[in-house]
This record gives structure tokens, sequence and C-alpha cells, in this order.
């Protein structure tokens, strides 16, 4: 885990600073580099604007702009030899240009109306009914065909394109999910704010494989957001509030893991007591989030980790594995989702080509910057394709809605499927219709 930018915060940014070496071993691995070939759009281009706004302590207009064209996906931390902490320095640097830097109005009354939005589980879940009517009448399609929302808004359109279709939502789900036969571990289970209001069916289907997996589930309704897109955008204050709540409801869970299905929101939990250290919270609170970030596990890895006990039903489908960002290059896990899929019979598993490069989705980056998002989602759309796969299998919301809409967009639709739909499928001996579709 990273260290947080604290204490002697100047100190603490020029140290991670120096770290690189300017090898240009991340090049090749960023999206944006990919794009556009330029070196200020590269991790290493931009720790050169970090440093001189360090020693300078101005923040220009053009240094502001390639740090919003940063996706976060922590490829180059991956692929960095010298082991740089970008992901503080991202982190950090985006608090600083939101404390110091008067963004025009209409880009503060866009983020102003996404943060309002997109955190809050229960506004998103108002927002099912008139999106589903919407759907129904097939003025969607229309619409992209002619572009028109494109020229209005291409924050609105994008939005339009990405929105999965939507039926009838599962029964909420209740607190407790008691395990099936032996009890092997007692868990919390987060529910996600576009997980929980846009893919009830993948944490309905989470919390069944938990508990025929031998786990007491415990899922508590007073949750809230995590502070992900909160944090990964700046806004500091906005993701320490969230993360302090969310501490306080798994603390009082007391459960020995806290189980979570969205790559994003587990690679931002698993450092809760660095945002809260950079938020300059006290001790006591920030050892509160360390200990409870200790719990935070992936699905994947835990069921890795925990070994099989329910029975695998042969599922002959194809699948493609798409490696989410912030769980591979963000978490480290990508053996486990595959090792799980491994395990189920007839299950055809293959791997993306450009696997480590971001689709573009990347929080509520594809809202913010839509031109360059389409171009990486039409990228993975057609790596998505060329593996021939019947169906897309993700472990991140955002990804399963950027890629989703690129493979409809190019004419080669493909349903895209969470891993716990997968693997639920599996144990239940349902066929691949639930995945495929009649």
């Amino acid at each position: 885990m990273t260290e947080p930018i604290s204490g002697d915060t100047d100190q603490r940014f020029s140290e991670l600073l120096d770290d690189c070496v300017h090898c240009g071993f991340c090049l090749p691995t960023c999206p944006t580099h990919v794009l556009w070939g330029q070196e200020m759009d590269s991790p290493r281009g931009r720790i050169h604007l970090m440093e001189q706004m360090h020693e300078d302590d101005v923040l220009t207009q053009a240094a502001v702009g390639h740090f919003d064209n940063c996706l976060g996906c922590l490829a180059c931390v991956s692929a960095c030899p010298s082991g740089v902490a970008y992901d503080a320095l991202i982190d950090h640097t985006r608090h600083k240009v939101e404390e110091q830097h008067e963004r025009p109005v209409p880009e503060r009354a866009l983020r102003g109306a996404v943060f309002s939005l997109f955190p809050y589980r229960a506004r998103l879940r108002m927002m099912r009914g008139p999106l589903r009517a919407y759907q129904a009448t097939g003025v969607g399609r229309a619409l992209r065909k002619s572009g028109v929302l494109d020229r209005i808004s291409p924050t609105l359109a994008t939005m339009e394109r990405i929105a999965p279709p939507l039926s009838s939502p599962p029964p909420p789900l209740p607190e407790f999910v008691p395990a099936v036969g032996s009890r092997r571990a007692r868990v919390g289970m987060l529910v996600g704010c576009v997980q929980g209001a846009f893919f009830p069916e993948v944490n309905t289907a989470t919390a069944r494989i938990l508990a025929l997996e031998g786990c007491d589930v415990v899922i508590p309704r007073s949750q809230g957001c995590c502070g992900a897109l909160s944090g990964h955008s700046g806004r500091l204050d906005e993701a320490a509030r969230f993360t302090r709540a969310l501490v306080e409801v798994f603390e009082r869970a007391d459960v020995e893991r806290v189980v979570v299905n969205s790559a994003g929101c587990g690679s931002s939990m698993k450092h809760m007591d660095r945002t809260l250290e950079e938020a300059g919270a006290d001790p006591a609170w920030v050892r509160r989030a360390r200990a409870a970030s200790e719990k935070v596990v992936d699905l994947t890895e835990f069921l890795a980790d925990l070994g099989p006990q329910a029975e695998r039903h042969p599922l002959p489908v194809h699948a493609a594995y798409h490696d989410a960002c912030h769980l591979s290059h963000g978490q480290g896990v990508t053996s486990a989702p595959r090792e799980l899929l491994a395990r189920i019979p007839e299950l055809t598993v293959s791997d993306l080509p450009n696997k480590e490069i971001c689709c573009g989705s990347a929080g509520v980056y594809n809202l913010f910057n839509p031109e360059p998002a389409a171009e990486l989602g039409d990228r993975k759309g057609q790596d998505a394709a060329a593996t021939g796969a019947q169906v897309l299998v993700s472990g991140n919301p955002g990804c399963s809605m950027q890629i989703g809409s690129a493979l409809e967009r190019a004419g080669t639709p493909m349903p895209v499927a969470h891993t716990a739909r997968v693997l639920d499928a599996s144990l239940r001996g349902l066929g691949t219709e639930v995945l495929l579709g009649p």
C-alpha cells in the first residue's frame, strides 16, 4: 500500500517525485500517451509538471489540462520498475487542483451535478423508473443515430449511451444472509452506488455465492458511498466524509472481512487510512480507517483464498475476461478471477489483447472527457470482439457499461456479465441462458 502524503506534506511529496527516474517504461501502458503520443500526457510528463508545480508554486491552466487528461488507471504503477507511487502523486495533485484552480462555470456546474448524483445510491435509484420508461420508447436508438445529443452535450450523450438496459430489479437484499451449511466466515458486503442502483442483480448474486460457500453475509442498510469517485477527482474533504461514515458502519457490523464486488470501490477502500490522513484527520481516526482497510477484500480474491465448497455445474460458453484497472493495477488482483472461472466445467476463458490498457470509463472520466474515453472504449470493444467470445466478463460496473456501449456502437453487441453472475450461474446450475439471453 502506498504511504500517504502527510505530516510534512511538501517533503513527502518531493520524496515521491524523486522516485521517478524518467525511464519511460510507463509510456506504452498509459492510455493517453497511446492515444496522442504526447510527453505531457504520459505519467513521466505529468510528474515533470508536478515537479514544476511543487518548485515554483504555480499551477498553470495547461498543467491542469494534462492532469485532467489522466484516467488514474494506474497501469503505470504496474509497469514502473522503480516503484513510483503515481497513485498517491496524482490524488494529491488533483486535490491541489481543486483547492487552487478556478474552473470555468460550465465545468463547475457539470462537476457539481455529477457529484450531487453518483455517490448517492437513493438518488440513482430514483432514476431507474424514468430511465426504464425512456428505454421502452426506443427513442434512444434514433437519438444516437442522429448525433443530436453529442452536439448538445457530449456528457449527456455519454450518459445516455452507456446506461445499461434496465429490467425489474430483484427484491431488496436483507441485512443478513445466513451461510448455507456449516459457517466458514462472517463477512460484510459493500453494495456500492452505481452497482447497487443499476446492477442490483450483481449484489444478489454476490450474497448468494458467499452464502453457498459457507459465509454469513452482513449487508448494512445504512452504508453509503465509499468515497472513491470523490477521492479520485480531488474532492478530498468529501471523500473523507464518506470514508468516516463507512468505517463506522462496518465497525458496527463486527465482521471478519468486508467483501467488495466493484473494482473502483475496493481499490479506494484498501487505503481509507491514506484518505483520512491526507485530509488531516486525527491519528485515532486514521488507525480506525487502517483497521477497516485491512479487512477489505475483492470478492474474487476472497473466494480464491477461501476455497470451493459448493458444487460447480457446467457452463458451456466462451467468455472473454476483462481486467478492470482498479482490480489489476490498483489492487494487484489478476489471478484470482481467472482461477475461479477456470474451476467452472466447460467454461472457456480468453484474455483480451492489450489487457493493460484502460477501457476509458475510469470512474467518471468518460463524463468529463467523453471524446478520449469513447476512443479508448472503441479500442477495447474491438479487442473484446476479436476474441470471438460469446460473453464478456468484468469485475467493475463502469467497465461493463463502457465496453458494452462500445460493442453496441460498433455493431458487434456482446452481453457483459459480472464475475459474480458467472459464478452464480454455475453454482445454481442455471445454464448459459442467464448470461447470453434467450
